[in-house]
């Protein structure tokens, strides 16, 4: 018998995850586009450093509010 796993994105894993595809595109943006772009991925590292020490994430408070459960660890 097969047994399906069924792939469950905790809050943390799409904050991480939203992170990296941001600071990608910022890259791709400042390359092609302006180099202005820069700051959208400064931005990004500064919230990014900022929850690390403080546990407030933007993206975080919003997935949490719409429904999303945090990882099993951390509930």
């Amino acid at each position: 018998m097969h047994v399906v796993h069924e792939c469950v994105m905790s809050i943390e894993r799409v904050v991480v995850a939203f992170s990296g595809f941001a600071i990608l595109l910022s890259l791709g943006l400042a390359y092609f586009v302006d180099p202005y772009w820069l700051g959208f991925a400064a931005i990004v590292a500064l919230n990014l450093s900022q929850s690390a020490f403080t546990g407030y994430c933007p993206v975080a408070y919003v997935l949490k509010k719409i429904g999303m459960a945090p990882a099993n660890a951390l509930k």
